[in-house]
């Protein structure tokens, strides 16, 4: 069977989309689209061929966008997707996710949103604001930040979110009330001796694997982590890697013990490559063991990052491994990480990649 491959990548000017078939090797570029807002998390939904977006900031405020059409042409609603009067506004989306019944929006300040009619209207879930921590959250270097979205796909009742820096919340209830789920995780900014609270981690990316739906992997700023037992409890699997920093995780589609991380050289040297020299770090054992794999990827004056929600992989045999950087520059690999090459290049920074498999 044939197939469609498409890469969504969000940026900070608009939603540019990838698209090539089932080899991967040829690539067309469309875009920008959504009128070059800034777009902080672009989905599929395969099932229909829907195109999800959500971004904006304090100038022009949030939405969710939707293209029925491949992105040919676009529709955007803010409709309900507002705090109530004196709080804080929201600035911007940030996050999404597809549940059999609805679609889910996290936005900044940190906030769980739902939509039951496609995007059309949003209601606020304010079991996060009503948290009892909720009003010690800081923000991190971005903001006060609901960036990663993860539903349990055998029960969408179950979901965990990452806020940066308020750390990993879990939900057993559609979002209605919710727990600090960070024992075992770092914060080595606070002071001695405070280093493992309760909340107020800085997780930078939450990625489910697949088949385990407690098995999380977590990329911290102080750390990697991995976690059976959906977030109770979470232990180190940052030895073999080059740098504890970093932003971005992707899981393999089938394979619950191989994920892909993109490393940078730490939180106050560059946040860039280490030694300019770009990496893909891989490990097929759940993170006991990494292995670096550079085929294709530029070895000297590499001095870019790759941002939380900017690596993804697709669902093809074998699978496809993408990211883009802050320069702009879109990766791909159509053999799960062991070779590279450059779809895109020049690009705004890119902010943003997931990706949509169409059978034809």
């Amino acid at each position: 069977m044939s197939a469609t491959v498409l890469v969504l990548i969000g940026t900070k000017k608009g939603v540019f989309i990838a698209e090539s078939d089932k080899t991967r090797q040829g690539w067309m570029l469309r875009g920008p689209y959504c009128e070059t807002w800034p777009m902080n998390h672009v989905i599929g939904d395969p099932a229909t061929g829907t195109i999800y977006g959500t971004g904006g900031n304090e100038w022009f405020g949030p939405a969710v966008w939707k293209s029925r059409d491949l992105g040919a042409s676009w529709t955007h609603s803010s409709d309900g997707l507002a705090y109530e009067e004196g709080k804080e506004p929201v600035a911007a989306g940030w996050s999404l996710a597809l549940a059999p019944d609805g679609l889910y929006a996290g936005v900044q300040p940190a906030g769980l949103f739902k939509s039951e009619d496609d995007g059309a209207s949003w209601r606020h879930l304010d079991g996060l604001q009503k948290h009892p921590t909720r009003p010690e959250w800081n923000p991190g270097g971005a903001g006060l930040i609901l960036h990663s979205l993860v539903l349990d796909p055998t029960d969408d009742k179950r979901i965990w979110v990452g806020i940066s820096a308020a750390g990993v919340f879990y939900s057993a209830n559609g979002g209605e009330n919710w727990e600090p789920r960070n024992l075992g995780t770092r914060a080595d900014f606070l002071p001695e001796g405070q280093n493992y609270p309760e909340f107020g981690q800085c997780v930078h990316c939450l990625v489910m694997a697949p088949g385990k739906p407690d098995r999380l992997y977590q990329q911290n700023h102080c750390g990697m982590y991995r976690s059976d037992d959906g977030g109770r409890n979470w232990h180190s699997i940052e030895d073999g890697l080059p740098s504890s920093f970093g932003f971005p995780a992707a899981a393999h589609p089938r394979q619950p013990d191989t994920l892909f991380l993109l490393p940078l050289n730490g939180d106050s040297t560059g946040r860039y490559v280490p030694d300019a020299k770009a990496a893909v770090w891989r490990t097929r054992d759940g993170g006991e063991n990494w292995q670096d794999l550079r085929r294709g990827l530029p070895q000297e004056n590499a001095y870019f990052g790759v941002l939380r929600q900017a690596m993804a992989s697709d669902r093809l045999d074998p699978a496809g491994v993408y990211f883009g950087t802050s320069g702009g520059a879109l990766f791909a690999s159509a053999d799960e990480g062991d070779s590279w090459q450059p779809i895109a290049q020049h690009l705004p920074a890119i902010l943003s990649v997931e990706t949509m498999v169409l059978d034809n």
